[in-house]
């Protein structure tokens, strides 16, 4: 054992010039790892695998046998062999590491979607199906469904909120629009009218944010941050900067996403200020006939009337 230890020394030893050449050429053919570097290989073939070999010799000393030639050949093939069967655990332990990302990630979107239905179910939103549009739809509630597909489509459920807001919105308006006003009056057909120009306005943003979107529907902001969080992977200059890049990329569209769903809000906010001036204007004739006021004092009279007609009764 000791002599096959002492030639699989001697083996290892002789390999490591030609696999340090050979890396030096192309370290993807002397390294397992991802993205590999010759500061890589001068590290691995010219310290680590020189330090195991000599190791391995001064153990094998101990026993005072020569070298065997089963050792010996063992050692000039350890890491042809080694390699490829490191190669393939790392492999193994990025796509594990994956998956339990992505398995953390679908399990974050999961939680953040059941809190996002659960607020837009205390708030009272109403969510628009783009596959199945309402029985009464007009031409501006089909073209929010229209916008809630497109931003579905580039993977914006976030975005795609924000039209069933405008949706419940744009209905409790032109709910109370129709309380108020008859469909001839020009006050209604005016305020219908502004009321649509906001809400087109906003389709536009969506239709916009949708387009941008889609622009970047390709890549993946995580796997950029993790890929130039990795110093020890030895990027090249190219590739950092071409990841830099991307990166910048992808901020700029979601500044600008940011900015048009921002300038959403405030449309939002300009329809709760025209549902509440529509809830404060009194249109219609009262229903009865004597004033508030007057009514509770008629009938607190009434009452003190009924007393004294049973105090004559007994009487």
């Amino acid at each position: 054992m000791l002599g096959f230890l002492q030639g699989f020394a001697y083996g290892l030893f002789l390999t490591c010039l030609p696999w340090a050449l050979v890396g030096l050429v192309n370290p993807r053919l002397a390294v397992p790892t991802e993205n590999p570097g010759r500061l890589q290989v001068v590290f691995r073939y010219g310290l680590l695998v020189p330090f195991l070999s000599m190791l391995l010799w001064l153990t094998s000393l101990w026993g005072g046998f020569g070298p065997s030639l089963g050792g010996w050949l063992a050692g000039l093939a350890a890491i042809g062999i080694a390699l490829p069967l490191e190669r393939g655990w790392r492999r193994w332990r990025t796509r594990r590491h994956q998956q339990r990302l992505k398995a953390k990630l679908d399990a974050e979107a999961q939680r953040q979607r059941a809190a996002h239905e659960r607020q837009a179910r205390e708030a009272g939103v109403a969510e628009l199906d783009p596959s199945r549009p309402p029985v009464d739809a007009d031409d501006l509630v089909l073209a929010l469904c229209r916008a809630k597909q497109g931003l579905l489509e580039v993977q914006r459920p976030d975005l795609a909120a924000q039209v069933d807001r405008f949706y419940t919105r744009y209905s409790h308006v032109m709910t109370l629009l129709g309380a108020r006003f008859d469909p001839g009056e020009l006050a209604y057909e005016r305020s219908r009218r502004l009321v649509t120009e906001v809400c087109l306005g906003a389709v536009d943003a969506f239709g916009s944010m949708a387009g941008q979107a889609r622009g970047v529907a390709g890549l993946d902001g995580d796997y950029v941050r993790r890929r130039l969080a990795q110093e020890e992977a030895g990027l090249a200059v190219e590739e950092r900067i071409a990841l830099k890049r991307r990166l910048e990329l992808i901020e700029e569209t979601d500044k600008r996403l940011r900015r048009l769903a921002a300038r959403n809000e405030s449309a939002l906010t300009l329809l709760d200020d025209a549902a509440v001036a529509l809830a404060r204007i009194e249109t219609g004739r009262p229903q009865a006939s004597l004033a508030t006021d007057q009514a509770l004092e008629e009938l607190r009279r009434f009452i003190g009337g009924a007393e004294r007609y049973s105090r004559s009764e007994r009487r």
